[in-house]
């Protein structure tokens, strides 16, 4: 009988010993090969968030001064998807080759209606937006301003640089006239005419920043009303086709964004005058809806627009292209070409998001670590689950020496009749 018994005792330690050590090199394995999920949406596992284009590339605008902001923070997953965070190409599995001839450094083609990303380049690169940040400006002075309500020009709104749609002093405009001539002709007097109703160009450029975080914007920082070039001022192509989906949902930036020609008032003695619409898109593309230009020195090209074709809406944005070889808006159509020749099958490579994510993780690249700051390993990292592995597998051996112990008390606290 004393033998049996300790037969027993053994025989269930030793099931149990076995049976956690099985669990522990299950969840070991499983551990070491990343979490739940980490796949990108076309299945392959994705790729680190790339931290080589936090900031525009120089050289720097005169207008951005001496010293260079910080970048703004990296997010670790990137904002729409984790294959969003890549500094090249994010393709669906089975897509065939992007066109050639796109030369924009960053672009995305997206879905307007569902928000899916199809496909980009870049699309978290840092980038000075140009004009096309007038879609942030008009979209604080839809959420604050009455279209009805009359604006007095001044000579500060004469005197601004670049692109102007004519305002003068003691001229009265309403604010829909004031958008149109923002929109249509990218005009920087109806730009500052704005700010100074909404309270000054500080606070204009507070409740921009205000309105980009709250959309999950997160690459952009403005530092003009119009665009044109000031410190820290970035965008990113992904940005710009969420703020153009986020604008396209509003009735009347939807007809604005359409319209070839307006009216515009005349002020003093000089008599009204026709605006018309500077966007080569809605002239050349079958299907287009509108869209934005920009172009400043430094930021070279940028465009955002959309086009409908069977059912479906696309909008496609680029950053930093240049008009030769190819044309910005013939790069734009061939895009828009692309994304509506896509396989209704294939998984997106991400989503322009709704609001800010509330997990989002700011890193910025620290020396001798270029996958994120010093000391932290990002979350995908393989290292950090490997060392939760090996914790793991020294619970479960403390667990089994527990249960040899007991065991032999048992034993002990029971010993065998003769």
């Amino acid at each position: 009988m004393r033998r049996l018994v300790s037969i027993g005792v053994r025989g269930r330690v030793r099931a149990a010993a076995v049976g956690l050590a099985v669990v522990a090199m299950l969840s070991a394995a499983t551990m070491a090969a990343g979490p739940a999920g980490a796949a990108g949406p076309a299945g392959a596992e994705a790729p680190p968030v790339c931290h080589d284009h936090a900031a525009p590339p120089g050289p720097p605008a005169v207008e951005e001064g001496p010293n260079p902001m910080a970048p703004l923070p990296v997010q670790d997953p990137a904002v729409g998807g984790p294959a969003l965070g890549t500094c090249d190409l994010a393709l669906p599995a089975g897509a065939p080759p992007v066109p050639a001839g796109i030369d924009a450094a960053g672009w995305v083609i997206a879905d307007l209606d569902s928000g899916a990303v199809l496909a980009a380049r870049d699309p978290h690169g840092r980038q000075r937006p140009a004009s096309t940040l007038k879609l942030l400006t008009t979209l604080v002075v839809l959420d604050k301003l009455p279209l009805d309500q009359v604006v007095t020009g001044d000579m500060t709104d004469v005197q601004v640089d670049g692109s102007r749609a004519g305002i003068g002093p003691g001229g009265t405009y309403t604010v829909q006239q004031l958008l149109s001539g923002l929109l249509l002709n990218s005009d920087n007097d109806t730009a500052h005419a704005l700010a100074r109703t909404l309270g000054g160009v500080p606070q204009t450029l507070d409740l921009m920043q205000q309105r980009a975080a709250a959309m999950g914007a997160l690459d952009t920082r403005p530092a003009t009303p119009s665009g044109l070039d000031g410190p820290g001022m970035s965008t990113s192509a992904y940005d710009l086709a969420l703020l153009f989906r986020a604008a396209m949902r509003n009735a009347t930036f939807a007809e604005l964004t359409q319209t070839r020609l307006v009216q515009f008032p005349g002020f003093g003695t000089h008599p009204g005058f026709t605006l018309s619409n500077d966007d080569p898109l809605l002239r050349s593309y079958d299907g287009a809806l509108g869209g934005k230009t920009g172009f400043t020195d430094a930021a070279r090209h940028t465009f955002v627009g959309a086009a409908t074709r069977d059912g479906r809406r696309m909008v496609v944005a680029l950053v930093r292209g240049e008009q030769h070889p190819v044309r910005m808006v013939a790069q734009a159509s061939a895009l828009l070409d692309y994304g509506f020749a896509l396989p209704a099958g294939l998984a997106p490579v991400g989503t322009l998001v709704e609001q800010a994510p509330v997990t989002q993780t700011p890193t910025t690249p620290s020396p001798g670590t270029p996958g994120g700051p010093s000391g932290v390993l990002p979350a995908s990292s393989p290292v950090g689950w490997i060392v939760a592995a090996l914790i793991l597998v020294v619970g479960v051996a403390t667990g089994v020496g527990y249960i040899v112990r007991r065991a032999r008390q048992t034993k002990d606290d029971n010993p065998p009749t003769s």
